[in-house]
């Protein structure tokens, strides 16, 4: 087991130890937020005919060349296609076809004349402007053709990708990646649950299960359980057993620092599991802990509120990353100027909470690891390098993004 690591190594462990869960498919209505995990090619073009882009008339450049205002050229109407049918006649030398938008084009036309430079008559049309051939003509297959890669393998479904997979048909099967099922283990004797009033004396309400939990399903991981757990070691590995034969990843909170009821240095054993990392020179959350056991990863963090937060979107995420195969569920990263100042010197690399937003972060007044209540509102983490001295405003700092408002459409 490692121990006293970098946040980057600690990482580098937990990506090296599982792999992608693979692929599933989902119905279109299921798939938004996902990560398509094939190239979807189209089975069809797109429009799926030669279409007209506008309201008009549907007829031969060569019948109204040299049309004007003083010298209109007159067609005779032979018929009228609305969007979702089909022309009974083409055109043919000195007809016209009245259509409407996004109706297939009939045979025989090469343009379509806008009906503002028309008369708008019927059965006889007076047209005002010529046209050269295939103006105002859309082709079949213009936005896509059959056969070609849709959307590559990769590309995250927001609402456009849903509209584009709609508009050729698919939304039956769409293969994107599994995203891993995950237990939330909040363990303490201290810790009761927040059903239960009153509150017993000496006890806390518990917070972090119903955090971490919230987090997971923001970040689109749909399967989550949790459950609360005293500090016996037996007992707390058990409930790990039976939480990893059911999930795919385990994230527990508390009981991993050096204290008398510190009692995941007994639980780990006790079940099995081989630790890969202890303590990672960040703070809070120093005595974060990752192993594995018969291949499911358990995610140890500690038990004080925002060293939960914290820790979890900075091992939690890229954790879940690996498993799902989706790089974007992990924060991105951004260059911030320090709209206020931070008075503490920082000898290990400390990550504050802040609020980011058009290149400037701004800190609330409380930074405690065990107040939760300043993370409210908050958007990202401040990252503090070690050895740094009290931060000014006006400082640039790098901050990693919670709620990553810039976030683009495709992952890799």
């Amino acid at each position: 087991m490692k121990t006293g690591i970098e946040l980057e190594e600690a990482v580098g462990l937990m990506e090296a130890a599982v792999s992608p869960l693979g692929a599933e498919y989902l119905p279109l209505t299921a798939a938004l937020g996902r990560t398509l995990a094939a190239n979807l090619t189209t089975p069809l073009d797109n429009p799926p005919f030669d279409r007209s882009p506008l309201d008009g008339y549907a007829l031969r450049a060569a019948d109204i060349a040299g049309a004007s205002q003083e010298s209109p050229v007159r067609l005779t109407v032979v018929d009228t296609v609305y969007a979702g049918d089909v022309a009974a006649v083409p055109v043919e030398q000195g007809q016209c076809v009245r259509i409407m938008t996004g109706a297939m084009l009939p045979q025989g036309c090469d343009c379509v004349l806008m009906q503002e430079k028309t008369d708008m008559g019927s059965p006889v049309v007076e047209v005002y402007q010529p046209l050269k051939a295939w103006d105002n003509y859309c082709y079949r297959g213009e936005d896509y053709k059959a056969g070609s890669v849709l959307l590559p393998a990769g590309t995250r479904l927001d609402a456009a990708a849903v509209g584009v997979l709609a508009s050729a048909g698919l939304c039956e099967s769409i293969q994107v990646r599994r995203r891993p099922s995950a237990a939330v283990l909040s363990t303490g004797d201290e810790v009761v649950a927040p059903e239960v009033h009153p509150l017993p004396a000496g006890k806390i309400y518990g917070s972090n299960a119903h955090l971490i939990w919230a987090r997971l399903k923001e970040l689109g991981i749909s399967e989550v359980h949790y459950e609360q757990i005293g500090d016996d070691p037996a007992a707390v590995a058990d409930a790990m057993a039976r939480l990893c034969e059911q999930y795919d990843v385990l994230i527990t909170t508390g009981g991993v620092s050096v204290g008398d009821k510190d009692i995941f240095h007994e639980a780990l054993p006790l079940l099995g599991a081989e630790r890969l990392f202890w303590k990672v020179k960040l703070k809070p959350g120093t005595p974060a802990m990752f192993s594995l056991w018969q291949g499911k990863p358990i995610l140890s963090l500690s038990g004080n509120p925002f060293a939960a937060a914290s820790t979890f979107e900075l091992l939690g995420r890229p954790l879940m990353a690996a498993l799902a195969g989706e790089p974007g569920l992990r924060m991105a990263r951004r260059e911030a100027v320090l709209a206020t100042p931070f008075g503490k010197k920082s000898p290990g690399r400390r990550f504050l909470r802040g609020i980011y937003a058009d290149g400037r972060v701004t800190l609330p007044s409380e930074h405690s690891s065990g107040l939760l209540s300043s993370l409210v509102g908050c958007n990202c983490l401040v990252d503090i390098p070690a050895g740094s001295g009290a931060l000014e405003a006006g400082q640039t700092v790098g901050v990693h993004l919670m709620q990553d408002t810039e976030a683009s459409g495709h992952g890799s």
